[in-house]
C-alpha cells in the first residue's frame, strides 16, 4: 500500500470532522496525525491533539517536548496532560490505559471524536490476549473501528493497515517519532506477543495477522446480531435508575440471562465480566438471602442487589465525619470526594433564607428524629433513607443542609418543617440545586 492510498477516502473518517487525536509521539500516532493534518483542508477537519505524560520513563519529558515541536510544525493545538497511576490490583499496563482514557473522556467535547492509532497488528495482539483470558465473542471482537465514547465517539481509522505499511508511509514522508524504551520489555504480555509469538506465527503462516483480524470482525458481527435480538428485552427490563430486576431473569435460560447481564453491564459502562464473574454475580448477589448485603468489585464499581434489583454502582467513600461551612450562598459549594456541587439557582428546592446569625453548613448525617414537611410524626434519618428508597451506598454521601444546628433538607429527598417556605414571599426565599456527578446506579 502506498502513502497516497492512506491519505485517500479509505482512511475511513466517515462523517467525523472534529477530531481529538491521542498522540504519544510514536510511529503509529505520528503517521495518523500527519494523515489528518494532510486531509485537514480537503476534508474540512478540525484537529487537536493530546499527549499523556505517564511519568514512567526517564525520557517522558523529552517525549512531551518532541510532541510539542511536531504539533507546532504542523499547526495542531496540543495539550500535554500529566497523570498519576494507581496500579493497585491491576498492573502498570492497565493502570496507564485507565488513566489515559480518563483524560480523553474529560477532554472530549460532545461534537468531537477521539481518534487513536491502533492498527491491524494491535488488533491481532488484542485478540490473542482475549484468548489467553478465555473471553467469549465480545472479548474476541477485540477493538471495534468505531464506538460511542464519553460525550462523543472513538474512531480507529488505521485498523485495516499493518505496521509495516505505517513504517513505509513514515519513510516516504521522512517523519520523526520517538521509541518507547518499554516496548522491548517482554514482562508486558503485549510486548511478548509482538516480539516473540507473532513473528514465529507469521513465519509459518504469513497471513496470520490479517486472518486473525477477520476472525475478530466475525465475532463482532455475531455480537451485533445478539445485541439486536436482545435489545427489546433489555430495554423492557432496565429501570430509569439503570438497575435490573432479578425476578424476570430467574425464568430465563442461563445462556439468555448471561447475554442480558453482559449487555446491561456494558450499558452501565462497566468492564466486560468473565464467565466466572457472571456466575458469581448470579449465585452470590442475585440469589443471596433477603437480609444480605452482597457485593462484587467489578472495574471501578461494585455489583450490588437492592430492592430485588441488580445495580452496578460507583461507590464514593463515606463522608459521615465531614462538615462543610457555606459562607456565601451566591457561590457554589464544592462537595468532597467528587460528589458534585450545591448551588443557588433560579429553580430548585425552595427554602427560606437563613437569618444573619444562622451559619449555613453541610453534613452527611443527622441525629434524632427529623420532622418532615407533610408528615405528622418524626422519623430517624435511617428510616427516611429507607422510605425514600435511597440505597445504602448513597446514604453517607448525600448532603444534608443545616442552618446552625437545625437540619433543613437533603436535596431530592426531604425538606424539614423548620425550612417550610409555604406562605413566604419570594424575596424571602432561595432555590437550592445539587449538581451531581455522573454516577452509575442512579
Amino acid at each position: 500500500m502506498s502513502a497516497k492510498i492512506l491519505l485517500s477516502e479509505e482512511l475511513g473518517l466517515g462523517g467525523h470532522q472534529r477530531l481529538l487525536v491521542a498522540f504519544s509521539g510514536g510511529l503509529d500516532s505520528t503517521v495518523l496525525l500527519h494523515c489528518l493534518a494532510s486531509l485537514r483542508d480537503t476534508r474540512k477537519l478540525t484537529v487537536r491533539a493530546v499527549h499523556i505524560h505517564h511519568g514512567l520513563s526517564q525520557y517522558a519529558d523529552k517525549w512531551a517536548i518532541h510532541c510539542q515541536q511536531v504539533c507546532k510544525q504542523w499547526e495542531i493545538p496540543l495539550t500535554v496532560q500529566k497523570v498519576t497511576l494507581n496500579a493497585e490490583g491491576k498492573g502498570i499496563e492497565a493502570a496507564a490505559r485507565e488513566a489515559r482514557y480518563a483524560v480523553f473522556a474529560d477532554m472530549l467535547a460532545a461534537d468531537e471524536t477521539l481518534v487513536t492509532a491502533h492498527h491491524q497488528d494491535d488488533q491481532c495482539e488484542t485478540l490473542l490476549l482475549a484468548l489467553k483470558r478465555g473471553s467469549g465473542p465480545a472479548g474476541l471482537s477485540a477493538m471495534p473501528k468505531q464506538r460511542s465514547f464519553a460525550a462523543g465517539w472513538l474512531l480507529r481509522p488505521l485498523l485495516p493497515y499493518r505496521r509495516q505499511q505505517l513504517e513505509a508511509y513514515a519513510a516516504r514522508y521522512q517523519l520523526r517519532w520517538v521509541e518507547d524504551d518499554s516496548n522491548q520489555q517482554q514482562i508486558y504480555d503485549r510486548n511478548f506477543l509482538r516480539l516473540e509469538v507473532l513473528p514465529l506465527l507469521e513465519q509459518r503462516w504469513p497471513y496470520f495477522t490479517a486472518t486473525a483480524a477477520r476472525s475478530a470482525e466475525l465475532c463482532a458481527e455475531q455480537e451485533s446480531l445478539l445485541d439486536e435480538l436482545l435489545k427489546e428485552t433489555l430495554d423492557g427490563l432496565i429501570t430509569p435508575q439503570n438497575s435490573l430486576p432479578v425476578a424476570p431473569l430467574e425464568a430465563m435460560s442461563p445462556l439468555r440471562r448471561h447475554g442480558l447481564l453482559r449487555r446491561w453491564l456494558a450499558y452501565c459502562g462497566a468492564p466486560m465480566p468473565s464467565r466466572a464473574v457472571l456466575d458469581k454475580l448470579w449465585q452470590e448477589v442475585a440469589l443471596s438471602r433477603e437480609d444480605a448485603n452482597p457485593r462484587i468489585v467489578l472495574g471501578s464499581g461494585e455489583l450490588r442487589r437492592y430492592h430485588q434489583q441488580l445495580w452496578w454502582v460507583r461507590v464514593f467513600p463515606s463522608q459521615r465525619q465531614q462538615q462543610l461551612t457555606w459562607p456565601d450562598l451566591r457561590q457554589p459549594l464544592c462537595l468532597p470526594a467528587g460528589l458534585g456541587q450545591l448551588m443557588s439557582a433560579p429553580q430548585g428546592i425552595r427554602l427560606p433564607l437563613p437569618r444573619p446569625d444562622e451559619q449555613v453548613n453541610v453534613r452527611f448525617t443527622a441525629t434524632g428524629n427529623l420532622h418532615i414537611c407533610g408528615r405528622e410524626r418524626g422519623r430517624t434519618l435511617k428510616k427516611l433513607w429507607q422510605e425514600s428508597g435511597i440505597p445504602p451506598w448513597q446514604r453517607e454521601t448525600t448532603p444534608i443542609l443545616f442552618y446552625g444546628q437545625q437540619p433543613v433538607c437533603a436535596p431530592g429527598v426531604f425538606v424539614t418543617r423548620f425550612a417550610d417556605s409555604t406562605g413566604l414571599a419570594e424575596d424571602g426565599c432561595w432555590h437550592l440545586v445539587w449538581r451531581k456527578p455522573e454516577r452509575a446506579g442512579q
